[in-house]
């Protein structure tokens, strides 16, 4: 058997590095066939992997809008470790335009539920504005319920809520990469901007003002300037800072306006309520004012441009500030004030007025008259507003994290569960020894995976996963696709552990619904007294074989033939028996019918013969550290009780365990434990009358 176990794992190998590299396929020619007259397609940009459109009601006005393939940029691996490709288009405002869906791998979208749920919800995406918070709605959550102000919530799509979360983040990943190259979005941020704090407005004057830090300064001395330019070319030529050197050079004045108790205060009501009707998207404002022998503009400074004298950073990127051009009259007047703008930031600049921020203002000294050399040096107010103003609202949580907040209480059912089922495979007797309590046991257990982690929670392990998760790997994408399907995680995460402890019958004799379903077939058949057929010891270990020649036949097509993969994976019913609850086409329906039909007279059919997802997990249980089920001198010789009951074919006639095919449903473990059923001479070899007893390693479960 290890020759067919080293032969998937290598085909499993292949199978990663022969998947091709992810990229956009759509030419010019297909994009000009979507999106026709009036509008035209550009070549596409070098910068950025997207098509312009221009429009020819607005000819002079540039492109109206971009058109891009997601995986070109964010390639997130969807549910099958592969890429899901949208077609998105955006407008030159952030909104959506289109969402197409070009090619996806989702195993519950190409059966099961089918394409059609999947082009239902990315239709959703138009008019909507990446200016808005997006989220997805879980069926398990009450995300709606938190739906409101600038969040829109997306209808979900019922048992496929991790791929269509995983739909969410690609669309709005790939758009907003577009928006931030070509739209002057802000770049990325790990804090939500502050929000002004409502509050009751205050009557103050100017000094109040300063006083409070809503007005902050900047003073400079002739003498504090001269420090500046001393060792250059610009030293000692400023005759009158020489002559002066405690007289003023510049003095800087600036206060953040949209707050009312600043902004009424500093503007008056009348002209901050025109100021209030000018921002657009609540633009960041700032009343900028300087006195002194040097100013914040010159003679040749334009009304409404940026000022050229300033510069503001935040966080170490520039935020460009222009003047908002509007004359008011109840600006407070600053003694020997030579300038005060009002100037005003993009909307999508990405400035976050809770921050600190810093204000640069650059002095330029010239030296000679004819090819003077020019000497700049940079003088800057670091403005840090008054949190008092504001509200910080906590950090968003990722998309995934929000997959994990909906899920909390399947979670914590399954994680109960889970430490149940632990608790018991590591101390079986009190279990165990009784015959009905085990099986009431087991049953109870069972359904609450077929009905629960199955149908409910969508828990259902598959071979694709496997796959999946190999392909990723080895393209670098990592396994973040896995964090959106929390309870899965969680599932595999667990089996995963108990591979080492106690290979691979912790999960398919307990934890898969499918194999918990074909269980409850063959307890009903026994009921009615169906033929039940068992197979020779022999013959059953080679036909245990086959389900290695499914894996390596999977894996070898995966890498081949992608497209006859994504079908032949069907020979797993688990799709339609647990994801879809047997709607689905016929076929389907025939198949994974006939194959719980085959398991009432050979009993679970397809786990132990047909079963890819048993054969890698097979293959995974080699790593397992103990032999963990008690065994005696006499089983196998002269008792064979174990063998003749287990249903497994699972141990061998010399009484050991077979791990690579025992589902630990541990029937052997009650009759070891019960000395009224295992048999004469196990009674007398425990009463030291025949045989001595092996002793029982400290691992072993007692």
């Amino acid at each position: 058997m290890a020759s067919f176990h080293q032969l998937a794992l290598l085909l499993l190998l292949a199978l990663a590095w022969a998947w091709p590299a992810a990229a956009g396929t759509l030419s010019k020619a297909d994009i000009e066939r979507r999106f026709q007259r009036p509008l035209h397609v550009g070549e596409k940009l070098r910068e950025i992997p997207a098509w312009p459109l221009t429009s020819e009601l607005t000819p002079d006005a540039g492109p109206v809008a971009y058109v891009f393939e997601s995986i070109d940029l964010a390639p997130i691996p969807g549910f099958e470790g592969t890429p899901i490709n949208l077609l998105v288009a955006i407008d030159k405002d952030g909104r959506f335009l289109e969402v197409e869906v070009l090619h996806q791998h989702e195993p519950v979208f190409l059966g099961g539920l089918g394409p059609v749920p999947l082009m239902d919800f990315v239709r959703q995406y138009k008019d909507k504005s990446l200016k808005q918070e997006i989220t997805v709605a879980s069926t398990y959550g009450n995300t709606r319920a938190n739906a409101g102000g600038n969040r829109v919530v997306l209808d979900g799509v019922a048992k496929a809520t991790a791929s269509v979360r995983i739909v969410n983040q690609t669309a709005l990943s790939a758009a907003l990469a577009v928006a931030r190259a070509r739209l002057g979005f802000a770049p990325a941020s790990d804090l939500p901007p502050a929000r002004i704090r409502e509050t009751a407005f205050t009557t103050m004057d100017y000094p109040s003002l300063q006083s409070r830090g809503y007005v902050q300064t900047l003073r400079l001395s002739n003498a504090d300037i001269e420090k500046l330019f001393a060792g250059s070319d610009g030293a000692g030529v400023d005759e009158e800072a020489l002559r002066d050197p405690n007289g003023l050079f510049l003095e800087i004045h600036v206060a953040y306006l949209n707050p009312p108790l600043v902004g009424r205060n500093l503007l008056g009501e009348a002209s901050f309520a025109r100021l209030r009707d000018y921002l657009r998207d609540n633009q960041p404002a700032f009343w900028i004012a300087t006195r002194g022998r040097y100013g914040l503009v010159d003679e040749g400074f334009v009304p409404g441009t940026v000022p050229p004298r300033l510069a503001v950073q935040q966080n170490g990127l520039p935020v460009e500030l222009r003047d908002a051009n509007r004359d008011y009259a109840n600006q407070p007047t600053l003694s020997g004030a030579n300038a005060a703008l009002i100037l005003v930031a993009p909307a999508l600049a990405g400035l976050d007025p809770g921050q600190p921020m810093e204000f640069r203002l650059t002095v330029a000294r010239s030296k000679g008259q004819i090819l003077p050399t020019v000497t700049r040096r940079e003088v800057s107010l670091r403005f840090a507003p008054s949190a008092e103003l504001f509200d910080y609202p906590p950090r968003p949580l990722p998309e995934w994290l929000r997959a994990w907040s909906d899920r909390w209480p399947d979670l914590a059912m399954i994680g109960a569960a889970l430490v149940l089922l632990t608790a018991v495979m590591l101390r079986p007797r009190s279990t165990c020894r009784e015959p009905r309590r085990l099986l009431a046991f087991r049953l109870g257990f069972l359904a609450f995976t077929l009905l629960f982690i199955g149908w409910h929670a969508q828990g259902q392990l598959s071979i694709v996963q496997v796959t999946g998760a190999i392909k990723s790997l080895v393209a670098g994408a990592g396994l973040k696709s896995f964090l959106y399907d929390p309870v899965s995680l969680l599932l595999i995460t667990f089996t995963a552990i108990s591979l080492v402890v106690w290979g691979r019958g912790a999960f398919c004799g307990w934890l898969c619904p499918y194999g918990a379903l074909q269980e409850f077939v063959g307890l009903v058949a026994r009921k009615l007294r169906v033929p039940q057929l068992r197979l020779p010891a022999r013959a059953a270990r080679l036909l245990a074989c086959s389900r290695y020649v499914v894996l390596a036949a999977l894996a070898v097509s995966a890498a081949l033939m992608p497209a006859a993969a994504e079908r032949m994976v069907e020979v797993e019913p688990f799709k339609t028996a647990i994801t879809v609850g047997f709607v689905r086409e016929w076929p389907y329906v025939l198949w994974a019918g006939g194959l719980l039909l085959a398991g009432a007279f050979l009993y679970k059919f397809f786990c132990r013969y047909l079963c890819p997802l048993g054969a890698a997990l097979t293959i995974g249980g080699r790593l397992r550290r103990w032999d963990w089920l008690p065994r005696l001198p006499a089983c196998g010789q002269p008792c064979r009780k174990c063998e003749i009951v287990c249903q497994y074919d699972a141990i061998r006639r010399d009484g050991a365990i077979d791990y690579d095919e025992c589902h630990q449903c541990l029937d052997c473990v009650g009759l070891y434990h019960d000395e009224r059923r295992c048999g004469p001479q196990l009674l007398q070899a425990r009463k030291g009358r025949v045989i001595g007893i092996k002793p029982i390693p400290a691992h072993s479960i007692n």
